[in-house]
């Protein structure tokens, strides 16, 4: 039985209430060593609270509003419920509130997280090998919920001696079967079972688990703790934090459409890399929930998937507006130029040109009625094509929307074998974009709005 995994956790007792500017290190060292306690051993690892860290390191403010401190800490709102927000703050953990706490510090006051929380976790560790001479590993904690899971647990938000992750990709499981996606939070299930111990209201804010030494990492040369990554492959629990790109459920309820309208950007530089037709079908079918006229649907999307159909029609309507520009009285020269400039359409890997249809439209006896009801149908196209582009956006698809289609109709239904009754909308350029696009513009909301 004696071979069997196993590990012991236990709370460390005797941490006094912390104030600004007290040595964590030297406080766990005199409660480790405390009489009728097992003391500290290389390849433990101590999970610490990150309140006794905020509160040693000044990061209690003065906040009679914690909704201010929330906003100082926020860098994005992700999702808002009520008084509630899950915010992104500037250590990019995504949790409640920013880590704001105003629990456990005195009125008027709350507690922020540590602006660093690796490097606190590596203080600690110096600060306990020259103490007791012990080769440690430390995570820094604290208390999370879950997209998806009900209750809160801890997870870790700094680290340092410990490996934060467990790689086991390449590898195979009991029956031979290969590992292609399993990476381990060595780290957060750490937090987790410290937190057993400690508990949220016991006053027990370090525990300590002894086992499991094959997480720390070795002592290196017994220096340079200071500078992150100084033990090889401790690369601290920033390594936890997902990356945006990497990210599918970065965006939350309501701020995920304001997300993804203000990720729409036209992008007219494409790469080379193929446009998964299942996501632009997805994006159509968010497009045909816009609002129409009559309980119509006058939206049809034309996907242009080979690089036949693209060139065909492109070729065809690049002559057609050299025609155009050579009634207009325009140079060879000029002309030729602005054609290079209107190419935007011919470097994207996918096209897609959306028409607008009239079926279910009123016919009325006067003009005026029936310009007002074709207005209507064209604003409704406008908003199709509208969430188009942002569920484009929303699958990580860059898009152009383009007129050039709208000046040359008979000869776009004429290449693409479209009925008469089909309205060319322009045509949408879709790929990965190949440069980030430039920082949009600050627009004031209060210019375009108009009260009575």
């Amino acid at each position: 039985m004696s071979d069997l995994p196993a590990y012991r956790v236990w709370a460390l007792p005797g941490i006094p209430e912390v104030r600004t500017g007290d040595d964590i290190a030297k406080l766990i060292a005199s409660a480790a060593t405390a009489e009728g306690l097992p003391g500290l051993a290389d390849g433990d690892v101590l999970m610490v609270t990150s309140k006794i860290l905020s509160k040693a390191e000044g990061r209690v403010v003065q906040a009679d509003d914690r909704e201010a401190a929330i906003d100082a800490e926020t860098v994005r709102v992700v999702a808002r419920r009520g008084p509630l927000r899950i915010v992104e703050n500037p250590l990019g953990l995504i949790m409640a509130a920013a880590g704001v706490d105003a629990s456990n510090t005195p009125a008027g006051t709350v507690l922020l997280l540590p602006e660093d929380p690796d490097a606190s976790a590596r203080r600690i560790r110096a600060g306990l090998r020259d103490t007791l001479g012990v080769n440690v590993g430390v995570v820094v904690t604290d208390t999370f919920g879950r997209p998806w899971r009900s209750g809160l647990t801890d997870v870790a938000i700094g680290a340092a001696g410990v490996r934060v992750l467990d790689d086991l990709r390449g590898g195979t499981d009991a029956h031979g079967n290969p590992l292609s996606a399993t990476v381990v939070a060595t780290a957060d299930e750490l937090a987790a079972a410290g937190d057993l111990v400690k508990g949220k209201a016991a006053g027990l804010p370090v525990a300590v688990v002894r086992g499991l030494s094959h997480v720390v990492v070795s002592d290196g040369d017994g220096g340079g703790d200071e500078v992150a990554g100084a033990d090889g492959d401790d690369e601290g629990a920033r390594a936890l934090v997902r990356n945006a790109a990497d990210d599918m459920f970065r965006l939350g309820t309501s701020e995920a459409v304001r997300e993804a309208v203000t990720l729409r950007r036209t992008v007219r530089e494409f790469t080379d890399e193929p446009v998964d037709g299942g996501a632009v079908r997805r994006a159509v079918a968010a497009a045909v929930t816009a609002p129409a006229p009559h309980h119509t649907t006058p939206w049809r999307f034309v996907l242009l998937e080979s690089p036949e159909s693209r060139g065909r029609l492109l070729d065809a309507m690049r002559e057609a507006w050299i025609a155009d520009l050579r009634g207009d009285g325009f140079t060879e020269e000029n002309i030729a130029r602005r054609v290079r400039r209107g190419d935007v359409l011919r470097k994207a890997p996918y096209l897609v040109v959306p028409c607008l249809v009239m079926d279910g439209s009123h016919t009325y006896p006067d003009a005026r009625r029936n310009a007002a009801e074709r207005e209507m149908f064209v604003v409704a196209a406008g908003a199709g094509v509208q969430n188009f582009l942002v569920a484009l956006a929303g699958e990580r698809l860059g898009s152009a929307w383009v007129s050039s289609t709208m000046f040359c109709r008979d000869v776009v239904r004429d290449v693409l074998g479209l009925p008469a009754d089909w309205d060319p909308m322009g045509a949408v350029a879709v790929g990965r974009a190949a440069v980030s696009p430039p920082a949009r513009v600050a627009r004031d909301a209060a210019a375009f709005v108009t009260v009575r």
